[in-house]
């Protein structure tokens, strides 16, 4: 008879793979059989809203790979929404949120929420400014409001500046949350803005959580949802 398998403690199990990179096969084969995943393990709120955030920042900047200057800034929408311009203003937000809100100031001027710049200014690229300085702008304020949340505990107080005075006193936990919601918003935007440019669809890089079906299925499912509307209009 041969002696039990040691059970994998959560140390061991974590240093030969990390735990968000595990299938459901990863766990039974390290945990060899145990009926106890021992490879749960402690609870960290402060990490899962930070990873949900650098996310969503890189689904939003995934949203430009492949287009020309030209493709990047177009208008697709009566409002002018455009792709760059989304990442521009969502850079411009958390500069604000993860910087001023928190005594940290975000270093380098935005001169587009300067006092009496143009209205939307924040919303799209001059001709001047280029999808590099952009995204290179969007990454530094990564780094800085990374800097803010390593830094603070969730609880940790800030004041919104720009909002009303009986709500402005916040926790970084509910900026977190504020970005996390607003950076999402922006990349749904994006994926719609991206499709009508050039067809290009999907949640992120290595993974488009798409149907699966070529263009002839996508085809007879667009025209199937159109039959739909149309009948539900018509009763």
């Amino acid at each position: 008879m041969t002696a039990a398998a040691e059970a994998p403690t959560p140390t061991r199990w974590l240093s030969i793979v990390p735990a968000n990179e595990a299938s459901w096969d990863d766990l039974a084969a390290i945990c060899g059989g145990w009926g106890i995943l021992w490879a749960m393990t402690e609870p960290d709120p402060k990490a899962d809203l930070h990873r949900y955030l650098r996310t969503a920042r890189e689904a939003l900047v995934w949203k430009l790979e492949g287009l020309s200057e030209y493709d990047a800034r177009r208008p697709m929408v009566p409002t002018g929404t455009n792709l760059l311009g989304l990442v521009k203003h969502v850079a411009s937000v958390e500069a604000g949120y993860f910087g001023e809100t928190f005594g940290r100031p975000f270093p380098e001027r935005l001169p587009w929420l300067d006092e009496g710049a143009e209205v939307n200014a924040d919303m799209w690229a001059t001709a001047e400014e280029s999808r590099e300085q952009i995204v290179g702008l969007y990454r530094r304020v990564w780094a800085h409001s990374d800097a803010t949340i390593d830094a603070l505990a969730l609880d940790a107080v800030g004041q919104v500046p720009w909002w009303p005075r009986e709500r402005r006193e916040v926790t970084l936990h509910r900026i977190l949350v504020h970005m996390i919601a607003e950076t999402n918003r922006h990349a749904g935007h994006a994926d719609i803005v991206r499709e009508l440019v050039d067809g290009a669809v999907g949640l992120r890089e290595g993974n488009d959580n798409m149907a699966p079906g070529d263009q002839a299925w996508w085809e007879r499912y667009r025209s199937r949802l159109e039959r739909a509307a149309r009948e539900a209009g018509s009763a």
